[in-house]
């Protein structure tokens, strides 16, 4: 009996179209997990693909001694594919001439991502065997050789590398690299016990299996061995990347709390519409159990309906946003089981969860209702109905991201927002309660509808202001981060580095740029030197300290600067920038992790003389821009006295790239480090980074029109009866329509000015917090968020109510 009455129930909900907002909201629930799971997925698969380009491998493993077999065997079995190569310094002989190299040793199928760029062209395959691929400026180094002598071996000079692609960005790399075939190490005689070798092993593969293989792995590694992905490290691949993740997780945890409160105001006004059926149904007679089973069926069908579309709607966005990816993009196919199983988790955790506290008030319903229409029974209070929900909401942020901080984010801010709306709204609502006393003029009866509907209104401008909200900080957290990786990578930024630059360089390299219109930027001179201790305190290395204890240090010399001023980059946090000799400007990461503070004293050891200084400012460096960064910086006067070289960077358009071979010529000593390459593969990144926001942020507009039209929707009885009862009493129609418009725009102009005061604090917590970036008010939202939502709401508020507002006072009554 209680599968046909709701089944019957369906069928007439249906074709009367009673159903439609609540199958909407779960559908569109669904259709933003299934679709948004799906498309972030891919964008995810693409960006990492494309940045796992920068370090030639999905994986690796860096170590100072072979690694464990048991790892390898590990690898194989997951079909993993597999690079090994050693990296260590030597020297290598031309003649008379030598050179301290880099000696990157790979075997075949080097490299697994991206390619080798050589000086006419991509490379095909490895240095045949006895033959070396070197660095542009090892030829100039040593006077362009046929052959150099490495170790107890002659090696032809067979190729010239314009850009290997895990090369990084290191403008202190002193030592050119020269890649040779991993089996020729052995031949020269260089590596013996006790020799400094870094053992890399590079992986790549299917992303379920290298998962499988880094849960596995990285927990077992020592404290000397290094993990590294796409995602590591401070470059600016690495930020870009996570930063993108990151928001890509954000929104989509706003687009299912902006969903969830669809499913909740649709569920709330599912239940009023059935309060007399439920009335009526006990009056003749049926039981509790009967009347569970009746409504707890029908709302299971709904939301089976809801989920069915949405998980349609799902596939069918994923395949039309693929129609128009790059190919580069379309090639990445992200596993479709996920989103399918997220979505469905989706839709009937929400569909119950927000509907449980509305179901029970449901059920709680008297028979006397029959009678006296206003009651509704003893139901347990909003306490459990804000339990519920929180609890769905955080059960689905965290099974969607796996991300704990981003869920009690996004759930603490939205719990901190509906209560501080709540006050908000019903203070300034009350506000007009003296001026809606009299009805004379549109404006008057707008005011005198907000205070009757003071409650109704005050939950409206909860949902009204909490689409805004999320609105709002989706797009100005796209926008400021697009802005950000812009001003990463400005036009005209440097594309090439000199390091190495000997003084008396210094005035012929400035002519040299100016006989030819090259614009460089400032030349930082770099000291190399060892923090030695802190405020007396010998600093050792982590493996002494876990030996004999002691305070851990940096465990290897820095690159020490002298500027007159903070670089542009840099962001001084506290303290004050001095020219005295005898202080340091020290950066924030490292003075956090050596418990460096202001007014410190530290000893360094530069060219074997010790240098004590005072720590008078801490600077927050941006590691992810393309310019040179320092640890430590001091005034002029501390360092001049040691002997130096220096770095600049300059832009060189493609067309004139000739001009480096010029430069190489007239510098041979100077090294020019080319990042043309990088900038291009992080421009490719920043692009399909900003496809992936502005797709998110549809699904967010979609998901936030559904919460403003759920919540419109949700006051129309009363709002029929209040014009049925106007109308009788003569209002003209003319007096209704302006009255009904203004109150929707007072209500959507509150919700955005309350909005854009929320979403800046949202901005400021997200931006310091989570995406790392600086955080700034946004004046110019602040108008177009009061007049946007006024406009917004006043537009749907009114388009809803056009056909109340055409009808007469008989047809009205009738209806109600």
């Amino acid at each position: 009996m209680g599968l046909t009455l709701a089944l019957r129930l369906l069928r007439r909900e249906l074709r009367q179209g009673q159903l439609l907002l609540i199958v909407l909201a779960i559908a569109l629930a669904v259709l933003a997990v299934t679709g948004l799971a799906r498309v972030s997925e891919r964008l995810q698969l693409a960006i990492n693909g494309q940045a796992s380009r920068f370090i030639a491998a999905d994986r690796i493993i860096e170590s100072p001694q072979p690694i464990a077999e048991t790892i390898l065997a590990l690898a194989d079995k997951l079909q993993l594919r597999r690079v090994d190569s050693l990296q260590f310094n030597s020297m290598v002989y031309a003649g008379e001439a030598f050179q301290l190299v880099t000696v990157r040793a790979v075997a075949d199928g080097y490299p697994l991502k991206g390619h080798i760029a050589m000086i006419d062209g991509p490379a095909d395959g490895l240095p045949a065997v006895g033959s070396l691929w070197y660095e542009s400026r090892l030829g100039g180094l040593l006077g362009y050789p046929q052959s150099i002598e490495l170790g107890e071996r002659n090696f032809n000079m067979a190729g010239e590398i314009a850009q290997l692609p895990d090369a990084g960005f290191n403008p202190f790399a002193s030592a050119p690299v020269v890649l040779m075939r991993l089996e020729d190490v052995a031949s020269t005689g260089v590596i013996s016990p006790g020799s400094r070798v870094t053992y890399r092993y590079q992986f790549a593969g299917d992303p379920a299996a290298l998962a499988d293989f880094e849960a596995k792995v990285k927990a077992e590694l020592s404290s000397s061995q290094r993990w590294i992905d796409p995602t590591s490290g401070d470059s600016p691949v690495a930020q870009a990347v996570v930063r993108a993740e990151r928001f890509l997780l954000l929104a989509s945890l706003l687009g299912i709390a902006l969903a969830c409160a669809a499913i909740g105001i649709a569920a709330q006004r599912y239940c009023q519409r059935h309060y007399d059926v439920v009335a009526m149904l006990k009056t003749f007679g049926a039981s509790a159990v009967q009347i569970r089973t009746i409504f707890g069926l029908h709302l299971l069908l709904v939301t089976l309906t809801g989920v069915c579309l949405g998980l349609l709607g799902g596939l069918a966005l994923d395949a039309a946003v693929s129609a128009f990816l790059p190919p580069s993009i379309r090639v990445y196919d992200a596993p479709l089981l996920r989103p399918l199983l997220l979505g469905c988790t989706t839709g009937l955790i929400s569909a119950l969860m927000f509907s449980a506290y509305p179901m029970l008030r449901l059920l709680r319903i008297p028979p006397l209702r029959v009678l006296n229409g206003q009651l509704e029974g003893l139901t347990p209070g909003m306490w459990l109905h804000l339990l519920l929900s929180l609890s769905a909401m955080t059960a689905l942020g965290w099974i969607y991201s796996r991300s704990w901080a981003l869920t009690l984010s996004v759930v603490a801010g939205v719990l901190l927002l509906a209560l501080l709306l709540v006050v908000l709204g019903l203070t300034m609502i009350r506000l007009g309660h003296g001026l809606g006393m009299r009805t004379t003029n549109p404006m008057q009866l707008a005011l005198a509808g907000l205070r009757r509907r003071a409650r109704q209104n005050a939950l409206q401008l909860v949902g009204f202001s909490t689409a805004l909200v999320l609105l709002l900080t989706i797009l100005a957290l796209r926008q400021d981060l697009l802005q950000e990786w812009r001003q990463q990578l400005p036009e005209g930024a440097p594309n090439y580095f000199l390091v190495n630059i000997a003084p008396e360089d210094e005035v012929p390299l400035k002519a040299f740029f100016d006989e030819r219109g090259i614009e460089a930027t400032a030349i930082y001179p770099v000291v190399r030197g060892r923090l030695a201790a802190i405020n007396g305190e010998p600093l050792v290395s982590r493996e002494q300290a876990e030996a004999e204890g002691g305070r851990v240090g940096i465990g290897r010399e820095l690159n020490l600067t002298w500027q007159e001023r903070i670089p542009a980059n840099n962001e001084l946090l506290s303290g004050k920038f001095t020219p005295d000799a005898d202080t340091v400007s020290v950066e924030s990461g490292v003075a956090e992790r050596l418990g460096i503070g202001l007014g410190d004293k530290l000893e360094f050891v530069i060219d074997n003389r010790p240098v004590s200084v005072r720590v008078t400012s801490v600077r927050q460096v941006h590691w992810e821009t393309l310019q040179p960064n320092f640890f430590m910086i001091f005034p002029p006067a501390a360092l001049q006295g040691f002997a130096y070289t220096s770095m600049a960077s300059f832009h060189l358009p493609a067309e004139r790239r000739e001009l480096i071979l010029s430069l190489i010529k007239g510098f041979p000593t100077i090294s020019v480090i080319d990042v043309d390459a990088m900038v291009g593969q992080l421009r490719d990144i920043v692009a399909q980074v900003s496809m992936a926001l502005s797709l998110v942020l549809a699904l967010v507009l979609c998901a936030s029109a559904l919460v403003l039209f759920a919540q419109t929707e949700a006051g129309m009885v009363l709002r029929q009866r209040e014009l049925a009862v106007l109308r009788t009493f003569g209002a003209p129609g003319r007096l209704l329509r302006l009255a009904t418009a203004m109150e929707f725009a007072l209500l959507g102009g509150i919700a955005g000015l309350l909005a854009v005061l929320v979403s800046e604090f949202s901005l400021y917590l997200l931006k310091t917090q989570v995406f790392e970036l600086k955080a700034f008010l946004h004046p110019q939202w602040w108008p177009l968020a009061c007049g946007g939502g006024a406009i917004l709401v006043a537009s749907l508020g009114y388009w809803r109510c056009r056909q109340l507002l055409q009808r007469t006072a008989a047809s009205l009554l009738r209806a109600d």
